[in-house]
This record gives C-alpha cells, structure tokens and sequence, in this order.
C-alpha cells in the first residue's frame, strides 16, 4: 500500500507542484473517509486539488459554485409537478454524486450551507418529508476564501465540525513558481490524470487504518492534549468527544500512509494543525482566526512524555 500511497501522491504532485505535504493531508482525510475543506486565497490552487483528488479517486464528481443567491434546493433538487402523469417528481440535486466540489462554500448564505449538514453527517438528504440515501462513497470537497475577503460568509461551528480536516495550501515555493512561468499548465496536467486506486483498495487501507495500533502511553499524550484544550482559560471552549477520535483516526490515517502500523506522536503533531484548526476557539476573540496558533500553543504546552 505504501507504494500506491506514493504513486497517488506523486500523480498529483504533477498538478500542485511543492505541495507534497498538504497533498498527504488530503489524500489522508479522504482515505479517512471525511470531508475535506480547502481555505486559502483566491488563485491558490485549492480548485485544482479538489479537482485532482476527484480524479485519482475515480469517483463521479460534481462542482457547485456558491454564491449568496444559491439556495438549498438548487444543492439538494426539487419536486416539479409531472402533468402527463399528473404527480409530483423529484429531481436530485447535484449532491447526489460520489464527490461534491463546494467551490467557494463560504460565499453562499447559511441557510444554504446548512443545507449539506445532513449530507455531510449521515450521508442522505430530508427533501420534502421523505429521506433519501446518497451514492456511497460520499465526500464534500469544500474550498474557503479566508474571512477577509468580501463577500464572504463564516461557517457556523456545526458545519465546520463536519470536515475531518481544513488545509491550507500557501504560496508556492519558487521552484514550482518558476515551472509555472515556464509554461507549466496545470489545467492540462488535470486532464490528464487518471483513476490511481480501486474500490477494494481504498477498503484496504480503511482495514489497515482500522487496525493501526495505538499504546497507552501515546494515548496518554494524547489525552492530555485534549484535557490541556478543555482546562486553559486560552479556549473559550474544549475539544469535544468527536473531535478528539477524529484527531487519533486522522493520526492512524498519517501512520499509515508512512508505512506505519502504529502511530508515534509525531503523527499526531502533524495533522494536529488540520484536525483541530477549525475546531479550537480563542477565548480572546482576538488574534489568529485560523486556529493554527491555538493549536500551537497546545503543543508548545503539554510535553510528549507526562512529567
């Protein structure tokens, strides 16, 4: 599996150039089976990731462009009335697919955004009075412009909750920079990505993940992480249940795509940042909107072995 882990990672590597750890990042959360949000500024590449991702996973995708007059049905469907058989049918909305793309999500209204929430939590959608099952594997592939930018509208703490992880991408190295100027296309390299991983692989790994050990005194570690996020008057609130198995899944999830069948804290410090960053609120209500800081303070305040 590590082999293919790479080829996934390299194959996109040809589309993001430099990016190699935030690439892992994604490729974890999804391999994690969670919803992913991509936050950066515009013109940053998280389109292309998503785009990217979509591809090497072989799955349908759609991509929906939010804006402040989207409303939930135009994501959901609607019922329209059928005169030949005189009844009512229902017409699904684009996020019945294996891979919605939430281009710009933070540019839609509340309303709309809360329309994924059902979606993104039991993987099926309540239209009309009656449920509907989505296709499965389901993953919301979300990108953010940051808070700054006009136009834009914060997502409430019960959406954000729902993505296993935020990255963000940054500007690229001047290595990468200077192969765009010389005529790189990445818009062309994405045409010519193909599917890198099977169903019965992605299962595969899932096992692996599933059965990735974890010792106690890891655990211990970890679960002073957590209490030091629940107890310092830094917070203005702790780090909830789900958050918390969501950080030691993601942190199995890194060890395995390291060829690991047991996780070392260094796996948690690594995609601390992305599990926690969006979970995590300053007490303050100043500083570092992003969460990253926050994070940090975390790790800068509790030490890997208890003293």
């Amino acid at each position: 599996m590590q082999n293919l882990i790479d080829a996934l990672t390299n194959s996109i590597g040809t589309v993001l150039l430099g990016k190699e750890k935030q690439i892992k990042l994604a490729l974890s959360c999804l391999l994690a089976d969670g919803h992913l949000l991509i936050e950066d500024l515009p013109g940053m590449g998280k389109t292309t990731l998503a785009h990217a991702l979509a591809n090497v996973f072989g799955l349908n995708y759609t991509r929906v462009q939010f804006t402040s007059d989207l409303l939930p049905a135009d994501i959901l469907g609607v019922s329209i009335f059928n005169q030949a058989e005189s009844s009512f049918e229902f017409h699904p909305g684009p996020v019945f697919t294996q891979v919605l793309l939430a281009d710009e999500i933070n540019r839609t209204t509340p309303k709309t955004q809360s329309a994924l929430l059902e979606a993104m939590e039991e993987g099926q959608v309540s239209v009309e009075g009656k449920t509907r099952p989505l296709p499965k594997p389901f993953f919301v592939i979300a990108t953010q412009n940051p808070l700054t930018q006009s136009g834009t509208f914060p997502l409430p703490e019960s959406q954000l909750d729902r993505f296993l992880m935020r990255i963000e991408l940054g500007y690229p190295d001047p290595r990468a920079e200077r192969e765009l100027f010389q005529g790189l296309d990445p818009r062309q390299a994405l045409k010519e990505l193909k599917p890198g991983i099977t169903a019965a692989q992605i299962e595969q790994i899932r096992r692996e993940i599933r059965a990735v050990k974890a010792s106690d005194g890891l655990l211990d570690y970890l679960q002073r992480l957590i209490h030091y996020t629940r107890t310092s008057k830094e917070f203005s609130f702790g780090l909830s249940p789900r958050g918390a198995l969501a950080l030691l899944h993601c942190a199995k999830t890194w060890a395995v795509v390291h060829g690991r069948k047991y996780v070392i804290p260094e796996d948690i410090q690594a995609v601390m940042p992305s599990v926690l960053g969006h979970r995590l609120g300053d007490a303050t209500d100043v500083g570092d909107q992003s969460g990253y800081a926050l994070v940090d303070k975390v790790l800068n305040g509790v030490d890997v072995i208890a003293a």
